[in-house]
């Protein structure tokens, strides 16, 4: 199929609102100050969390293409940007995996995301290469990782950009 004949989405800017059925926005407070229990790391029974740091090889650009999309069942996982970068972020409910359930959505450089246990998403998109992201995940026995590829690929096309007052 011709990418542009292939079924299409637009990334939106992230809010907690719209990801919420998919995890949770980590950001920091617009003051000074600090913010406390911005998600909630499930690491299962007989798991641990791991912390890592992950600098991007490459940066993701528009037309993004979504090809395969994966969940980790038997934990969460976060990742959360540590000098401003930005990147996209695929995702899907959890439960059985629905190609018309896919959403996108575009950081704005000082959010994170924490996605649940079995929630469907694509890879890590940054949007530069050389920017750094720290990842808390599960770490533990057991398989932690499904795949899912999409029969049809998607393409995230454009960004909407949030107007003037926000909205």
């Amino acid at each position: 199929m011709h990418p542009s004949n292939r079924p299409s989405l637009i990334a939106v800017p992230l809010t907690a609102a719209a990801f919420a059925p998919f995890g949770d926005v980590i950001e920091g407070p617009a003051q000074p100050g600090r913010a406390d229990d911005l998600a909630k790391v499930l690491v299962g029974a007989d798991g641990r969390p791991q912390v890592s740091v992950l600098r991007a090889e490459k940066g993701a650009s528009l037309p993004l293409t979504v090809e395969q999309m994966e969940r980790h069942p038997l934990g969460t996982q976060a990742f959360v940007p540590v000098n401003g970068g930005r990147f996209y972020v695929v995702v899907a409910p959890a439960g059985v995996f629905d190609p018309a359930a896919i959403r996108a959505f575009v950081t704005n450089g000082r959010q994170g995301i924490n996605y649940r246990p079995g929630t469907w998403h694509h890879g890590f998109l940054a949007a530069r290469a050389g920017d750094d992201f720290i990842i808390i995940e599960r770490a533990g026995p057991g398989a932690n990782i499904d795949l899912a590829k999409l029969t049809t690929p998607l393409m995230v096309t454009e960004i909407v950009r949030p107007t003037s007052n926000g909205q």
